[in-house]
């Protein structure tokens, strides 16, 4: 396996590109892993592993699981401990990167099941927590609809591997996704919004399938997805916060959907 030492070799400027580069990412349709778990979470998915990155120390700890990821792997290189350090985004590197090819986004959703949908979510941590509680809970599928990078490292980090696993969509205009899904498919598309004009989320009737939409942390679920929403819920709250934060929301809303 080759090692790479120089900091300025072109393969490592390629992986920090990719790492801090959303449009670089589009443009690849490649993205970044970093650390044991997301990296060895691959191993389980489909998803395909174009190269691997592991220190000699690394490797050393985690033999089994990194001859599986150079097997998986189209190429696998040693890297010294400056250049693992100089790739990581966290504070102490664990010596492991992978870069992934993306996979197609388009999912066929079945009408029976229960979706949420995210209505241009911008922050990267409230983007993965939210695919990781979906994961845990057992949502059939994301709907993601503007916002942040899917595949921004924050994202990733902060789903624990659930992207991996969890069935998604990407829309580029999601009152028009959601608009064809209600006619063609019959779905029930719930809005959820702080008002107390709203109806109350504990009522709603979530057994037959449908898709709750998620609103942007400053602004909630657009005007246009508004439009095109069945029901307008609300989680009563008995304090004086005017919102929740749009991960912990999503989280109720998910758990009363599955109850």
């Amino acid at each position: 396996m080759e090692k790479i030492t120089g900091k300025n070799n072109d393969i490592i400027k390629g992986v920090k590109k990719l790492l801090t580069s959303s449009n670089q990412r589009r443009a690849q349709s490649q993205f970044v892993l970093e650390g044991a778990r997301l990296v060895f979470d691959v191993l389980n998915s489909f998803v395909d592993v174009d190269s691997f990155f592991i220190t000699e120390s690394a490797y050393d700890k985690y033999r089994e699981s990194a001859d599986l990821m150079i097997e998986k792997s189209n190429c696998s290189y040693f890297i010294s401990d400056e250049i693992s350090s100089k790739l990581s985004e966290t504070k102490n590197s664990q010596g492991i990167f992978a870069i992934c090819n993306m996979s197609s986004s388009s999912i066929e959703l079945n009408p029976h099941n229960k979706y949420i949908a995210l209505d241009n979510i911008q922050d990267p941590g409230n983007l993965g927590t939210i695919i990781r509680t979906a994961e845990a809970l057992g949502i059939d599928g994301i709907i993601i609809g503007g916002g942040c990078d899917l595949y921004n490292p924050k994202v990733l980090r902060a789903s624990m591997g659930s992207f991996l696993r969890i069935k998604y969509m990407i829309c580029s205009n999601l009152h028009e996704c959601l608009n064809e899904l209600r006619i063609k498919n019959s779905y029930r598309i719930y809005s959820t919004s702080p008002s107390i004009d709203a109806f109350n989320i504990t009522k709603a009737d979530f057994s037959k399938g449908c898709i709750c939409v998620i609103g942007n942390e400053a602004n909630g679920v657009s005007d246009a997805v508004l439009e095109v929403s069945d029901e307008i819920i609300t989680i009563p709250m008995l304090g004086r916060a005017e919102s929740l934060n749009a991960s912990i929301a999503a989280s109720i809303v998910m758990w009363e959907m599955l109850r």
